[in-house]
């Protein structure tokens, strides 16, 4: 019987060492660095690379990384329906034009979906919220704030009982914008349309990876739960 075929490694063109790649790419996505940041922190280990060298790898290898994670992350939730989802949307400014992100989180504070349009019209928020639909499975509620979009869009998804609108209850997403936040006035801001929506699904499911509720657990709880997300992190791509 022949032998399986292994499937070949990304890294097999490149002379660095799988581990340097993804320290490159957890410290340039998860932290609020410049290219540059990146590149002087990895020359004081001894690592010496270019910050172009920096910019490749997280093109190539970013959403790689977050695809894995996502999997992961999809496949320990299956079967888990009695989500409450909260929805919120947040100005991007591109090139002087503002753009809209949409993020849907659920009430734990992972970041399910994020999605990048121009409007923020019905079918803006129609096509946002059919895509984390498709990908993630139907809530048991849906939270939302007052924009009449969501209402004029789930009515045609047919889920128009499952939405709460309230003043304070969608807190849970507007925290989740401000990791994204810090990391936007690091970059100096996006040039274009396509790399604001790469990077903010690459952003999200690296913070989900790497976020443990430090403010709800104690020193030993979190530091077990770091080292167990450092050694994932550790076997992505391997």
């Amino acid at each position: 019987m022949p032998r399986k075929k292994q499937p070949a490694s990304p890294f097999r063109y490149f002379n660095s060492s799988p581990e340097i790649i993804r320290l490159v790419v957890m410290m340039y996505v998860r932290f609020p660095l410049s290219l540059r940041n990146v590149e002087d922190l990895l020359s004081e280990r001894g690592i010496d690379i270019c910050h172009e060298t920096v910019r490749h790898w997280w093109n190539r290898f970013g959403p790689m990384f977050a695809a894995d994670v996502r999997r992961q992350r999809v496949s320990r939730m299956r079967g888990f329906r009695q989500w409450k989802w909260h929805l919120d949307e947040v100005c991007v400014k591109i090139n002087g034009e503002m753009h809209y992100l949409w993020r849907a989180v659920d009430q734990e504070g992972e970041i399910l979906e994020s999605y990048v349009t121009k409007s923020r019209d019905k079918k803006a928020a129609l096509r946002f919220m059919k895509k984390a639909l498709k990908r993630h499975g139907s809530p048991a509620e849906i939270t939302t704030d007052g924009l009449r979009s969501y209402k004029a869009a789930m009515s045609e998804l047919g889920n128009q009982e499952k939405q709460e609108v309230g003043r304070w209850a969608n807190n849970r997403v507007e925290n989740s914008h401000l990791p994204f936040r810090r990391r936007e006035r690091a970059m100096l801001r996006f040039r274009q349309m396509k790399s604001l929506q790469k990077f903010a699904s690459i952003h999200a499911n690296v913070h989900n990876h790497f976020n443990h509720d430090r403010h709800l657990t104690d020193r030993k709880t979190y530091k077990a739960n770091r080292l167990v997300a450092l050694a994932e992190w550790q076997n992505l791509m391997a």
